[in-house]
């Protein structure tokens, strides 16, 4: 049975009134009739709160992930992202909503390879406008301040992102999925590639840059012990 856990290590601003970021509520999902659903716990997200997702291969992880970017729709339950039931949107209507408020970081980055490392980290703000119009001061602008953040130097920014190496890219995917302030991140396995001190480096400037945008993070992982560093913890079994 999955559980899920909390811990608060630090106070919350009285300042800030929290919104929900997301709700999955009964929700089940079945990819043939040859096999069983799988079924989510309750879970409940607030804007700026971080979800660790961990779990054996086959428990639904990245199905979740892909449940919540609107990719796919439950077979029973209610998935809310802001507010907004994703079953009542059109498959058109939910890219959008995708483009407009998710940034996503995949595991095998999925960077535009004949766009350069500045250009990539633009795409969100030239597929979104609202992306656009949260990127301050411009959009060229947040995004070198992003990279600069993640460690990428400025003689890097304008060449193809195919001549980085795999722990650039990830930074670049990060970039990308900061820019234009998104209220939501989902990050599949966004550290399997990197070693100790890389994988370290790369949570604390991705949950700090998403904590002064007040943005949500939902990470899978297979690696608990970087569990500690979320605010809420959620642990998948596979079903017999």
């Amino acid at each position: 049975m999955p559980d899920m856990t909390s811990q608060t290590d630090s106070p919350v601003d009285s300042s800030v009134i929290p919104r929900e970021a997301l709700r999955v509520s009964n929700v089940e999902f079945r990819w043939d009739q040859t096999r069983a659903p799988i079924a989510y716990p309750e879970i409940m997200l607030n804007t700026g709160e971080h979800l660790f997702l961990r779990g054996p291969s086959g428990s639904g992880k990245s199905t979740l992930l892909s449940l919540l970017g609107g990719l796919i729709l439950p077979d029973t339950g209610t998935l809310s992202l802001l507010g907004t039931d994703l079953a009542s949107l059109t498959s058109g209507q939910r890219d959008r909503f995708r483009a407009d408020h998710m940034g996503v970081i995949f595991q095998q980055f999925n960077l535009v390879p004949y766009l350069s490392t500045l250009e990539n980290v633009m795409l969100p703000c030239r597929l979104s406008r609202k992306r656009r119009a949260r990127a301050l001061p411009t959009p060229e602008q947040e995004a070198e301040s992003l990279l600069t953040a993640l460690g990428i130097a400025p003689d890097h920014w304008h060449r193809r992102v195919t001549g980085l190496s795999v722990g650039q890219q990830q930074r670049v995917a990060a970039a990308r999925a900061l820019t234009g302030g998104p209220e939501l991140i989902l990050a599949d396995e966004p550290t399997s590639a990197l070693d100790s001190d890389n994988r370290d480096r790369f949570i604390e400037l991705l949950l700090g840059l998403a904590a002064e945008k007040h943005t949500s993070v939902v990470f899978v992982s297979h690696d608990q012990s970087l569990a500690g560093r979320f605010d809420r913890q959620l642990a998948l079994e596979v079903k017999p």
